[in-house]
């Protein structure tokens, strides 16, 4: 199925509805993560199952902004942002989920993903920087590893940030004419749109292969950065009081 053709990048909220649900959604998500970290609830010495909230998405399409959102009321020292650029040299020397291991959380952490492991089928699909055979086995070895974190109690939540291409080169236009926003675009952003029906088509089958129900996709319609902040946090906040009931922790008033 086409996941992509079926977002509605029109359904926006109010403004207002946006501003209210956003800042609800902030606060509920603190006591949240509050609760998993032990800092609060019935038993605070013990501690809740481990956070990972993974963002993939076009360029442009509002990663930036949903995790600032994300993590703004958050205390620095309960949640750590990690972004993941081209693998180095040495780290291609080890199979491509290795280098992904220190970020992720332990019991009571909270990690948030500017980028992930899905890099290997899409970007190093699309460019060629990982042979067919080497993209083709991500799919299962992607799905097996977050089977095997979720075994471990790890609540997954990813997110596909989608913007429709003209909103994307609209937002292209205004970094680079802004210079306090022009080092955000690059030439290799240029050439990937030019690229963006290759990548679409990566996007169809990553959603499609790796959609499973220890880490299921979210896609969210980017087209509205209020709309789509909004639907992140409350996304997390979801994910994470299910989490809390299935482990048999109180939820937070």
């Amino acid at each position: 199925m086409k996941r992509l053709s079926k977002v509605d990048l029109h359904d926006t909220l109010p403004k207002s509805e946006a501003g209210l649900r956003l800042a609800a959604a902030q606060e509920r998500l603190l006591r949240l993560r509050l609760t998993l970290g032990g800092q609060i609830g019935g038993d605070k010495a013990r501690l809740g199952p481990p956070l990972c909230v993974v963002f993939e998405g076009w360029d442009a399409s509002g990663k930036g902004g949903s995790i600032k959102r994300l993590v703004d009321h958050l205390d620095p020292r309960h949640v750590r942002v990690a972004q993941f650029a081209a693998p180095t040299y040495d780290e291609k020397r080890h199979h491509f989920l290795w280098r992904f291991w220190p970020a992720l959380p332990g019991w009571g952490g909270m990690t948030v993903l500017d980028r992930s492991w899905y890099g290997r089928v899409l970007v190093e699909r699309v460019e060629q920087f990982a042979t067919e055979e080497q993209w083709s086995r991500a799919y299962d070895e992607i799905v097996e590893f977050e089977r095997t974190l979720a075994a471990e109690g790890m609540v997954i939540v990813k997110f596909w940030m989608h913007i429709s291409g003209k909103e994307q080169l609209r937002r292209f236009q205004s970094r680079r004419d802004d210079p306090l926003r022009s080092w955000k675009l690059t030439d290799e952003d240029w050439r990937n749109r030019e690229k963006r029906p290759a990548y679409k088509q990566a996007v169809e089958d990553m959603l499609a292969r790796t959609d499973h129900p220890a880490g299921p996709w979210h896609v969210i319609p980017g087209n509205d950065k209020p709309t789509a902040r909004v639907l992140v946090v409350e996304q997390v906040c979801a994910a994470v009081e299910e989490a809390l009931d299935r482990h048999g922790l109180e939820l937070p008033g």
